[in-house]
């Protein structure tokens, strides 16, 4: 198994060279710089970003890795004067960062205030451009006294850090203006974009050589990409008239050494927003050049399969380009004779910052104070941008709500919301604080001003040890945007009260990129109050188990993918794609769920409860078997979440009625009740364990402990398979495919690997289980193994293992005792029809001439089974009717909420 530490992309020993270098271009460098007003000395440190550098897995500890950037909140004059953008450069140099300065003074704020922020930010987050035109989101510049839209945005900075330092923020009414967006302003935008990513290319192309990788950063530089080709002189360029280059190469500059020239560029590109539909991209005037920037790229990487399923549409529809599965589980676009990968990736927080910034004195203070503040009180806490699609105006209007219908909260509650004011979308942020205040206003009126503690603060981000004092202050935190991308607070949220503080409950917008990430949020829709309302009573009144439970979901995945481990993972993705000894080809569509697929659904006759209970009561032996997951407890469709939920019984129980008749069942002699699952034994234990005279078959049956005794005695089947062998070979493909399909996990039993890609966006999951059935196929061929595909699972198993062996051996070990007249067979997926087989066979074979065997599948479906019920709740229904106690009936009626349902049911 490869050591963590090693480079994914170290080709050092196999080529008997140094490892290449990695350049990570990106507009803002990744620093701070301050400058000494009376020795005028400036010192840098690193900023709260993904791509800083990290201590944590950081891959600039095994190969040379160097930052190229602007540097920002600089004053213009000392950005003027050469003396000091030399005095930048030195104090950055040994950060190994290289900043880009450019002599135009406004260049930067057309490029970026202009075309970045009022055209593509809003396009990026699914914002219609015809809507932009028509109510003049950040665009009404009026008011600003300037017609200029950088100029206001300009202005407005400035008034903000006015405001700043003046102590308080104004409560001035903004007036309403008409929309004055004129699309003619977009050429001056555009030429300024091009000309920024031009220098950021010539800059790039003078340092790097063949081979190395180059990782260009977010939307800012999506022409980078083929202009570094281009300079490079390592592609064909189309010079027609739509397609004109967009750089043109100076050939003093173009010089290079024929073998680098041969050996192009290593190239990522990643997007941390959201990417549109096809239909609002294809609105931007310069949407095809856009595309082909990126696609001049090895590898193009998003945070989520949504965004990157907008991209790949687009792409498809605008460039005519079709993308195709590729072997390893990536997504491959032919474009420019080679293929680019697409791949989904995600990252976590900076443990080791914050473990270290939680005992600070700073933020125990702060934390401090805020619980005095807001003694008595539970806090729901929100951070974010003042901008309308952060969708804290919702959030408010949601909070109005709760505290209209549930009045109880009005003393016991607080919303405290922090509005940063980064005055990048100025007009859009003034917009959107006229409404907020607004809001408070209105709320601090009707309920007094204790239910909210509201402040603005200028700048993009809240510092981190205030940040931290409000997360470890926090009963709820609400992540409500309405677009987002990577929005990593929430994350930080989670971990800052990991053990032994006690857990926080995230409410997260399903719109949001972290609601694919956190499982243990409550997932809301901002538009719908009333969803908000119910989710944030229900977060307040949640029980600690439950808090406890949900934060188990996510802590795993929190505390361990720093972006250095993130960084290692792409890179890895990135050596996929260039390396030509592993190149990976093009393989044909496929499922794991074709493995279910028949051309006709068998008839099933949905089971009939008197006749069971008939043969159940003239029975004298019985022998019952029962699935878990989805069987005896609910199990959410494959789609329903993203990212792993608790499955099984690594999590949840089954409910009280149904633990309350299983233990009648066990506590008839006449009974023999069995368990049979595919996962562990511990967890198991865990969630059925305490009923005394149940036996469990764990791992499809490779360990059971039959029922009866203090204590129970587990024994284990040997299927002649070297399992540490098996594990050795399959868990670094695993592994690979763990790391790029979020959500997924591994599941380790006695004897069975499973990959459970259960919560993933169903697609891209499925997708993925297709490519490693084929991969893991081809590296366990010498192994006496195969493959079972389940819902969201596939395991890798003993070929001779399968739940239908315990079950034959449990008849045929209870047939000696006494004669078995009474066999309940009940399981929801395919390896359950092993079991239903068993049944059949004994049977078949049996003297009893009065006995009865009922395969029960849940779920109408292509089975062995011969009847069915429709999900896990009617297999509760069964166990209660068998039970035979009439107050379970009635509590489980009373449960339901509707008698007339049950008695449907049991007539």
């Amino acid at each position: 198994e490869a050591n963590e530490d090693d480079d994914p992309m170290d080709n050092s020993e196999r080529e008997g060279s140094e490892p290449e270098s990695m350049y990570i271009a990106c507009y803002h460098l990744p620093v701070i710089l301050t400058r000494d007003p009376g020795s005028s000395e400036w010192t840098a440190c690193w900023s709260e970003s993904l791509i800083a550098k990290s201590e944590m897995h950081g891959v600039s500890s095994t190969r040379k890795t160097t930052w190229l950037g602007t540097v920002s909140n600089i004053p213009v004059q000392a950005l003027r004067d050469p003396k000091e953008r030399e005095a930048i450069r030195k104090v950055l140099e040994p950060m190994d960062c290289i900043p880009i300065f450019f002599e135009e003074e406004h260049l930067l704020d057309l490029m970026y205030l202009g075309f970045c922020k009022q055209v593509l930010w809003p396009s990026f987050h699914n914002v219609d451009l015809l809507e932009l035109a028509t109510n003049g989101w950040g665009q009404r510049q009026k008011s600003m006294g300037t017609s200029d839209h950088v100029e206001a945005c300009r202005l407005a900075a400035a008034e903000a850090h006015a405001r700043k330092r003046a102590g308080s923020v104004s409560q001035e009414p903004i007036k309403q203006v008409q929309s004055d967006w004129d699309q003619s302003r977009l050429d001056s935008w555009w030429q300024a974009y091009i000309k920024v990513n031009q220098r950021f290319s010539e800059v790039v192309a003078q340092l790097v050589s063949g081979g190395d990788a180059v990782w260009v950063h977010d939307y800012h530089l999506a022409l980078l990409p083929r202009m570094l080709r281009e300079m490079r002189k390592e592609t064909d360029v189309v010079t027609d008239a739509k397609k004109a280059p967009l750089s043109s190469i100076d050939e003093s500059a173009a010089e290079e050494d024929a073998k680098d020239l041969v050996r192009p560029v290593r190239m990522v590109f990643f997007i941390h927003v959201p990417f549109p539909t096809s239909q609002v991209f294809r609105e931007l005037e310069h949407g095809e050049a856009l595309l082909e920037g990126i696609l001049h790229a090895d590898v193009v990487g998003f945070h989520a399969f949504d965004h990157a399923r907008h991209f790949l549409n687009a792409a498809k529809r605008i460039l005519g380009l079709k993308y195709e599965s590729l072997a390893g589980g990536l997504i491959g676009v032919r474009h420019r004779g080679t293929k680019i990968l697409v791949t989904v990736s995600n990252v976590s927080v900076e443990t080791d910052i914050i473990d270290a910034l939680l005992v600070f004195p700073s933020v125990e203070e702060e934390s401090a104070m805020l619980k005095k503040k807001h003694e008595g009180r539970s806090i729901i806490a929100a951070i974010d941008v003042a901008q309308r699609l952060s969708g804290v105006s919702l959030k408010l209007l949601a909070f109005e709500r709760l505290l209209t219908d549930y009045p109880v909260w009005q003393s016991k509650i607080v919303l405290l919301q922090r509005c940063l004011i980064p005055a990048t979308r100025r007009v859009d942020e003034a917009d959107t604080l006229r409404e907020v205040r607004l809001l408070v206003q209105r709320i601090q009126a009707r309920f007094g001003h204790n239910v909210i503690d509201y402040e603005e603060q200028v700048g993009s981000v809240l510092p981190i040890d205030q940040r931290l004092a409000i997360w470890t202050t926090s009963h709820v935190v609400m992540h409500t945007p309405i677009r987002e991308g990577l929005n990593l607070c929430p994350l930080e949220y989670v971990y800052a009260r990991k053990e032994p503080a006690t857990p926080g409950i995230v409410i997260a917008s399903e719109f949001s990129a972290v609601s694919a990430i956190l499982n243990g949020a409550l997932r809301v829709n901002p538009f719908d109050i009333k969803m908000c309302v119910t989710s944030m009573d229900y977060a307040l009144s949640m029980s600690a188990g439950e808090r406890d439970a949900r934060r188990g979901r996510d802590i795993d995945f929190v505390s361990s993918c720093p972006s250095g481990l993130w960084t290692r993972n792409v890179l890895r993705d990135l050596n996929d794609a260039t390396d030509q000894s592993t190149r990976t080809e093009a393989v044909g569509d496929g499922s794991p769920d074709s493995i279910l697929a028949r051309e006709i659904e068998l008839g099933l006759e949905k089971l009939e409860l008197p006749s069971l209970e008939h043969a159940y009561k003239t029975s004298k032996k019985r022998v019952i078997f029962i699935d878990f997951n989805g069987t005896l407890v609910v199990k959410e469709p494959a789609g329903k979440y993203l990212k792993r939920e608790i499955l099984g019984t690594s999590g949840f129980k089954p409910s009280q009625l149904t633990t309350l008749a299983l233990s009648r069942l066990c506590a008839d002699p006449k009974n023999t009740v069995y368990v049979v699952s595919g996962d562990s034994q511990q967890n198991l234990e865990m969630a059925v364990g305490n009923i005394p005279g149940l036996g469990l078959a764990a791992s499809n049956g490779a360990c059971f402990a039959h029922p009866g005794g203090a204590e129970r005695v587990w024994k284990y089947l040997d299927f002649g398979v070297d399992w540490n062998a098996v594990k050795i070979v399959a868990m670094p493909i695993i592994s690979k495919f763990t790391a790029r399909t979020n959500g997924s996990f591994v599941k380790l039993t006695h004897s069975s690997i499973g990959w459970s890609y259960y919560s993933c966006d169903p697609e891209w999951g499925s997708l993925q289980a297709s490519h490693l059935v084929t991969e893991l196929g081809e590296a366990l061929r010498s192994f006496d193994v195969r493959f079972v595909a389940l819902k969201g699972i596939l395991e890798v198993v003993p070929k001779k293992l399968h739940k239908g062996h315990i079950v034959k051996q449990i008849l045929e070990e209870e047939q000696k005792k006494s004669a078995v007249d009474f066999v309940l067979c009940m399981g929801d997926d395919i390896s359950d029809e092993k079991m239903f087989s068993s049944v059949i066979n004994f049977a078949s074979v049996s003297d009893e001439r009065n006995s009865y065997a009922f395969n029960v599948a849940v779920g109408k479906k292509p089975t062995k089974a011969s009847f069915f019920v429709e999900d896990a709740s009617e297999v509760s229904n069964v166990l209660v009717a068998l039970s035979g106690d009439v107050r379970l009936f009635e509590r489980q009626a009373s449960y339901d909420g509707s008698r007339a349902s049950q008695e449907g049911f049991f007539s």
